[in-house]
């Protein structure tokens, strides 16, 4: 639809074509309505101009039909596209559950990808074509944000958080992807590309060159590095909760509160250990922080949820 106008990029993604619509739709109602308030501007200056200086307007009445219509029709509209937006949203903000997951850590100025088989990148990602693609995004420093113009997609990546977003590419090729966040003076220079090739290129990518360590054994050595396990162990009298299959459950905790733990969870109990204390135990956990990385943190999130998780 876009394909001949410079001014849009290619569609490359399964949401790229409904997000194009939406914009379409938004243009197109609000240039009618602006064109609708000149036009009704420059008639009503014409028709009801003063003629002379002795004129007397006559008085006008109202007509509540004419109000209850341009009532209704906004309200109308607006409800549309509310609705429109709302339901285009949940479906870009829920990952399908067989996403294939790749870390990202942004870092003044570049973008750092790791594959849940190990292969990193900076500023390229390698991602099959036709599956669906999750990234969960971090920041080592300051507020970058992960833009994709062909796939309609961008997600800023906030210290001191985790945020996601998917797609899913429909079409092999290279494509542009930048921070479209000012992120300091090189932020014009952080920028890369996407590689989308077919599954089995992409197999054959991830076997070729050299065999990095997977976030999950990264994450098993780190674990084993800062002595987590000897307080997370499966047995009575343990000092810390069992990790084992805790992933995705919901915690209980000693202010009467629950919290799901997921990879905000984790990260905030590695680095702020007395911010959620889980019920039935001490705050004796020490803090790691200014021990681990972001990319650390992520590979530790990665080996306990292989440790086993409930769907959610």
């Amino acid at each position: 639809m876009w394909s001949n106008l410079p001014l849009f990029p290619p569609q490359a993604s399964t949401i790229a074509g409904s997000i194009d619509l939406l914009f379409a739709f938004l243009v197109v109602v609000s240039g009618l309505f602006a064109a609708l308030i000149f036009l009704l501007v420059l008639t009503f200056a014409i028709v009801y101009r003063r003629r002379a200086e002795t004129e007397q307007p006559a008085p006008i009445h109202g007509d509540l039909r004419l109000e209850i219509l341009w009532t209704a029709i906004p309200l109308v509209l607006s409800m549309v596209m509310f609705a429109w937006g709302a339901n285009l949203y949940f479906t870009t903000a829920r990952a399908p559950a067989d996403a294939l997951e790749i870390a990202v850590v942004g870092k003044q100025w570049m973008w750092k990808f790791q594959h849940p088989e190990g292969p990193r990148e900076i500023n390229e990602l390698h991602v099959p074509v036709g599956r669906p693609v999750k990234l969960l995004l971090a920041s080592e420093d300051v507020i970058h944000s992960v833009y994709v113009p062909a796939f309609r997609t961008k997600m800023d990546a906030v210290p001191g958080r985790y945020t996601s977003v998917w797609f899913e590419a429909t079409k092999v090729g290279t494509f542009h992807l930048f921070c479209a966040e000012y992120c300091g003076n090189a932020h014009a220079g952080m920028i890369g590309r996407v590689v989308v090739v077919t599954p089995s290129e992409y197999e054959a990518w991830l076997s070729g060159g050299n065999q990095e360590e997977s976030p999950v054994a990264a994450g098993e050595r780190l674990f084993q590095q800062l002595g987590c396990s000897t307080c997370h162990r499966a047995e009575a009298g343990a000092r810390g909760p069992a990790l084992q299959g805790l992933f995705g459950q919901t915690q209980r905790l000693q202010s009467g509160e629950s919290v799901v733990v997921d990879e905000t969870y984790v990260r905030e109990s590695i680095l702020y250990p007395n911010a959620k204390i889980a019920i039935g135990y001490q705050p004796v956990m020490p803090t790691f922080q200014g021990q681990v990385s972001e990319e650390g943190l992520l590979h530790i999130i990665a080996y306990i949820r292989s440790l086993g998780s409930l769907q959610r």
